[in-house]
């Protein structure tokens, strides 16, 4: 018996390719819970185009404007139909679902993403988001903001290659005793109590007094079962959490995440941007 569910899900989404792999991540998750997923385009305002601290001619103004509005129109129109043709295989209900029915909504958002995610994932029990590509400058603002800015769970979905459909079936939990392991065993609880397997990543090194044994009695008094695996803890621990991930078989890593500032670590390194940058497995992220 679960005592949580996840019954909404944002899928931040823009002309940039990688809405559909986050998509068929969600979808998976929508068919295990009968979930609502709510798939956001967004797009610029027209005066989001304008150079900053340059004066420009009414008449080029109105061009400017003329030609935003018509891209986003054509990139609406696109995105949508392509949103229902994979809505349609991916199985989502669009039309009076039922309450068993996973089922999906487009919705036109003007603005940056970073203000969608803020306005729609505040209310959303999951936000999905595609994996960060540096190279491209694409992603790592929206991941920040739905992690420091919406107060949810947060999925990063890998891209590229096949979508397993029992990657929610087999979990592991890196858990240290801090307060973001806390908060993401409060906001991930649903996809603890629900999967198969669940197995406790710890390195037995910790400056907070919750071990990963009072964990799994925690866990216990909710109904679940779950191992503790212990590894060395020695040099970068996020490289090491995928390593025990892979290891154990399992689909999906919880973790909290960005104990220190995600400037630093983004720049430094650490062991959330270790996972952040080199999972190939969906991970659910909570600050």
């Amino acid at each position: 018996m679960t005592g949580a569910l996840i019954k909404s899900i944002m899928v931040p989404v823009r002309g940039d390719g990688m809405g559909a792999n986050v998509l068929a991540h969600a979808a998976v998750v929508a068919k295990k819970f009968a979930s609502r997923v709510q798939v956001v385009h967004c797009h610029p305002r027209a005066d989001d185009l304008m150079p900053f601290g340059v004066v420009i001619p009414a008449a080029m103004r109105q061009q400017i404007e003329k030609a935003a509005q018509a891209n986003v129109d054509v990139t609406a129109k696109q995105l949508s139909s392509e949103f229902k043709d994979i809505a349609a295989k991916l199985d989502l209900k669009e039309q009076n679902p039922g309450q068993d029915d996973a089922s999906a909504v487009f919705v036109e958002y003007e603005g940056k993403q970073i203000d969608a995610v803020k306005h729609f994932g505040r209310l959303a029990d999951l936000i999905c988001i595609p994996q960060p590509e540096p190279e491209r400058n694409l992603g790592a603002n929206t991941l920040k903001t739905a992690l420091f800015s919406s107060g949810r769970a947060v999925m990063m979905c890998p891209n590229g290659g096949s979508v397993p459909q029992d990657f929610c079936e087999r979990v592991t939990f890196a858990w240290n005793g801090s307060l973001e392991a806390s908060r993401a065993a409060a906001l991930a609880m649903p996809l603890i109590e629900t999967a198969q397997s669940v197995t406790i990543l710890t390195s037995g090194e910790s400056e907070h007094s919750a071990s990963a044994e009072e964990f799994q009695v925690y866990l216990e008094t909710r109904g679940v079962s779950s191992t503790v695996r212990r590894f060395a803890g020695h040099g970068v621990v996020g490289g090491q959490l995928l390593e025990e991930t892979e290891a154990v078989g399992a689909g999906l890593l919880i973790m909290g995440a960005y104990h220190q500032s995600f400037e630093r670590e983004t720049v430094l390194g650490g062991n959330s941007q270790t996972v952040v940058s080199q999972s190939k497995k969906p991970v659910v992220l909570v600050h």
